[in-house]
């Protein structure tokens, strides 16, 4: 069974505010794992090693600031 997002927003905008508050909460850790994961495939994958190479010339050449 496949729901359309307009099915899903319809059914987000009737629930209670309760309802709602743990839908954000669930919907808050259920995104973060998600972007973990993918940040971790792509830091297998070696997608990351040029920005991350780019990142210690940088800090090595005292080209960085504080934040």
């Amino acid at each position: 069974m496949q729901i359309s997002v307009k099915e899903i927003q319809e059914a987000i905008t009737a629930l209670s505010p309760e309802e709602l508050s743990r839908f954000r909460r669930w919907f808050e850790e259920f995104d973060a794992q998600r972007w973990d994961e993918e940040f971790e495939r792509d830091a297998r994958a070696g997608r990351l090693d040029k920005i991350a190479e780019e990142a210690l010339q940088a800090y090595r050449a005292g080209d960085v600031r504080e934040l």
